[in-house]
């Protein structure tokens, strides 16, 4: 008898160790900043817990009330548990969670990838968000074929619908979409152009899909593109890889905004490294609006005050462009982070008499505008942006919220068991 009582002792507590270690209790601070709406990451690679999407969910705590939350996992070298603080956390406060086995996993709405041969579209509850294009396409008939292109964005949408890239304009046809070719770059000494098509140097191409993911969190997708060097001895040569991470977050249940996180990594295969010279264009990420948008109905703000007469070379953590169509405005912030070169980042904004005085819309943060970069072999080099895509009007002290969400992510304690 006793020895039954010790074996069914042991084994309710060896269930309750196994309970404990199947639940993970932490708070979320706002920190010195309010907070809405907002991505969270939580580092789970400390956490002794066998962790999978299918069988753990995640709550947030209020009282004794555990309120459902979608959440996100992701699994490598690296956990994260990802999802969205909804509502408003102002500054000073905080929430606690907590995330444990469950019978059943409650979750939102996912952000899908369609894919075919052309490309892949993230697309929220039948409303796309954006298109990358991996299929080259050509210009115009008639118009020189040096101008084909594949490996950019477009379109890119706003929560309404309304269209808001343009690519192969007749005044640039080089220009596609949202897109980040460098300009002005030497090779051992000899000049080639990735951005200026028609000048026959060099190009940038799609070359394939490294991962996907799709969930109710966030969906997106990494790409490698290649900067082509057409001017090397015998064949072409791949000058630069460029790591091409897009992902979109599901921080709107409504889609009243788009939220999409743009980050491009940088390795040179070359043994002399690739040098990129300072210039007004160039590399980070380069946008080109709608032909809807001219001087008489479009602006600029960056985060110094800047405006659209006053913005081109300066620097900026963030830059509203906004412009209107039918049926009414919308608009993109652009926003860089702290860790990206030159931070606050330079930029290059069309002048309002641009194209022939119709004031097209340009803008570009542009890390080498100032100073050259040089690129070393087998070295990364990354630039982070990120985009909120909204329709009507964005405020300056919402844009500096949205940024600084970006810039100072939520902090997170976990709670000692």
């Amino acid at each position: 008898m006793r020895l039954k009582l010790s074996l069914i002792c042991g084994l309710l507590i060896g269930t309750m160790l196994v309970r404990a270690q199947q639940e993970l209790r932490f708070h979320v601070y706002a920190g010195d900043y309010d907070r809405s709406n907002c991505p969270v990451s939580v580092d789970l690679s400390s956490a002794d817990l066998e962790l999978n999407n299918d069988h753990f969910q995640l709550y947030q705590l209020d009282g004794k009330r555990e309120v459902p939350v979608s959440s996100q996992l992701e699994l490598g070298k690296a956990q994260r548990l990802c999802f969205v603080l909804t509502g408003e956390l102002p500054t000073g406060k905080s929430r606690e969670y907590v995330y444990k086995a469950a019978d059943r996993v409650i979750s939102d709405s996912k952000i899908l990838l369609e894919k075919n041969q052309q490309g892949i579209k993230l697309v929220f509850n039948e409303k796309p968000i954006l298109n990358y294009q991996v299929a080259e396409v050509y210009p115009p008939e008639g118009v020189n074929p040096l101008f084909k292109r594949s490996g950019f964005i477009h379109p890119l949408w706003s929560p309404g619908g309304e269209e808001l890239t343009r690519i192969q304009a007749p005044d640039h046809y080089h220009h596609y979409g949202i897109w980040g070719p460098w300009t002005k770059t030497h090779i051992d000494g000899r000049e080639v152009d990735f951005w200026n098509l028609l000048k026959g140097q060099g190009t940038v191409q799609f070359a394939n899909f490294l991962s996907e993911v799709e969930g109710p969190v966030y969906s997106g997708f990494s790409a490698l593109q290649q900067h082509i060097d057409f001017g090397a001895k015998g064949a072409d040569q791949v000058a630069l890889n460029e790591v091409l991470d897009v992902s979109a977050w599901n921080i709107d249940s409504e889609g009243k905004v788009w939220l999409i996180d743009y980050t491009s990594t940088l390795n040179s295969p070359l043994d002399s490294g690739i040098l990129l010279d300072a210039y007004r264009y160039g590399g980070g990420i380069g946008f080109r609006a709608t032909e809807k948008w001219t001087k008489e109905n479009s602006s600029v703000l960056t985060s110094e005050d800047h405006d659209r007469l006053t913005a081109d070379g300066t620097k900026a953590r963030w830059c509203i462009v906004e412009g209107e169509s039918v049926p009414g405005r919308s608009g993109i912030l652009f926003m860089s982070h702290p860790s990206n070169r030159e931070y606050p980042e330079p930029m290059r904004v069309w002048p309002v008499d641009a194209n022939g005085g119709r004031g097209d819309v340009y803008f570009q943060f542009c890390p080498i505008r100032h100073t050259d970069w040089k690129i070393e072999r087998g070295t990364n080099y990354s630039q982070k942006y990120r985009l909120l895509l909204f329709d009507g009007q964005l405020t300056k002290e919402q844009a500096e919220q949205y940024w600084q969400v970006f810039a100072s992510p939520l902090k997170v304690n976990f709670d000692k068991p």
